[in-house]
């Protein structure tokens, strides 16, 4: 492995893209330090001194940023909502359908236009509902409409960036720009955690027996959870596909065998990241309406208090439990979604059809259509699951002992972090065996 790190900085295109997508980190993580103009650095220590609901969530993903109020504070989550809600109207508007399946490069462009637009729209209702949530608060320097606008000016101004910063990775670096940023957010949370750990075996009282076999436990849950995720993204199913014979211009070519390969997580972990968003989206429309909903009771206070179930257990068990089982449908439901988005059985099928293959056993036409989808929905139950699955338990199991807040969302950031650094690390290896090197999978 290192000597195939060690050749990527050897390869002139490689060595570029991977300084490039440092670079572009590096800015990334400067601006999560840089804190919007009009607000008081002292009040807000004090006002975040203790995330909460939705913010813990967007803090988490952001890298911190949040709590820092920063230009990055909204992270990439209107760019996530944007594209969610661009991708569901693709389902119900013909034109957009048609872009998205028929309109080729012109028509990915259009998408991603259409997709930005929608993201600057999110990120101003987002960053006004935000500043009107914190207005109360005191961390700003007055209620001016000047401070207003900078504050919110700052906030759009950020995830505009990031969204440009996440494009010219993608195009330009290694890796998904977007999820690459995700990722970065999480894993610079690492040393919170490891505080965490060892406020856990050392107490104000001394040395925790009990505080050491709970910080081993969940060291050991986190690599059993590691290796289950990276085996699932990893293992496939192979559908046999046989080619007959067949002239190509004055030759026969050969009978041929080859394989479709299916893996079981298609989707990745883009199932789980919309339905983070999806969940917390209530909770932020009516903090941006009630600022201190948190106080109150009724039925918006039960929405707030089951929407930002996914991120705290100061609600109680039994909104965690409704929010674990809808957050479990919707990780499948999007894994659904998805994986039959990118993968087309009838299109695969007729492709098959065409170039004179069939599988063994099923006869081309509509019963390979068939079969195939039946492959996918049973591989995809079955990938849904796990990432739900996966999802949930920490929210459970951190109500067990005391002080592991840190801990909260670690199954979904788990997912998040293994599934992008495996998918930078295919990219990496791509473009490695393009030039004729030995891949990270090779001992």
């Amino acid at each position: 492995m290192f000597k195939t790190i060690k050749n990527a900085f050897k390869t002139p295109d490689v060595r570029k893209r991977l300084i490039y997508t440092f670079i572009l980190i590096v800015v990334f993580r400067l601006g999560c330090y840089i804190s919007v103009p009009g607000v008081d650095s002292i009040a807000l220590e004090e006002a975040m001194g203790n995330t909460q609901g939705f913010a813990q969530l967007i803090d988490i993903i952001s890298g911190g940023a949040f709590s820092r109020f920063s230009v990055f504070a909204m992270s990439v989550s209107p760019y996530i909502t944007a594209s969610i809600v661009i991708q569901l109207l693709a389902m119900i508007i013909p034109s957009l359908e048609r872009l998205t399946k028929e309109g080729g490069e012109r028509g990915r462009q259009k998408i991603n236009r259409y997709t930005k637009i929608l993201t600057i729209v999110l990120a101003l209702v987002e960053g006004i509902g935000i500043y009107l949530s914190y207005k109360s608060t005191g961390i700003f320097v007055d209620d001016s409409f000047l401070t207003g606008a900078l504050v919110v000016g700052g906030l759009l101004a950020g995830t505009s960036l990031l969204m440009w910063l996440g494009e010219q990775i993608t195009s330009k670096g290694i890796g998904n720009g977007i999820s690459l940023l995700i990722f970065i957010g999480i894993i610079s949370r690492l040393p919170s955690l490891v505080s965490t750990l060892w406020g856990l075996i050392m107490t104000a009282d001394g040395f925790s027996t009990t505080g050491l076999l709970i910080s081993i436990g969940i060291i050991i849950g986190a690599l059993v959870l590691v290796t289950g995720v990276v085996f699932v993204q990893q293992a496939e199913r192979r559908i046999p596909v046989q080619y007959s014979k067949k002239v190509v211009g004055r030759k026969m070519v050969g009978a041929q065998s080859t394989h479709i390969p299916l893996k079981l997580a298609m989707a990745g972990v883009m199932p789980v990241i919309f339905a983070s968003s999806f969940m917390t989206f209530p909770a932020m429309i009516i903090q941006m309406f009630v600022p201190d909903i948190a106080t109150k009771t009724g039925f918006l206070a039960g929405l707030y208090n089951f929407s930002i179930a996914t991120s705290t257990s100061n609600v109680g068990i039994g909104y965690t439990i409704a929010n674990a089982i809808v957050y479990l449908l919707l990780i499948v439901g999007f894994t659904f979604f998805y994986t039959f988005a990118t993968f087309n059985p009838a299109e695969v099928s007729n492709n098959i059809k065409k170039n004179g293959g069939f599988i063994p056993g099923i006869r081309a036409g509509k019963p390979t259509t068939e079969y195939l989808s039946s492959v996918i929905s049973k591989l995809t139950w079955f990938g849904g699951l796990f990432l739900a699955i996966i999802a949930i338990i920490p929210m459970l199991i951190r109500f067990l002992p005391e002080g592991l807040g840190n801990i909260a969302f670690g199954g979904t950031s788990i997912l998040i972090v293994v599934g992008v650094a495996l998918e930078t690390v295919q990219q990496l290896e791509s473009q490695l065996a393009m030039r004729h090197y030995k891949g990270f999978l090779e001992k």
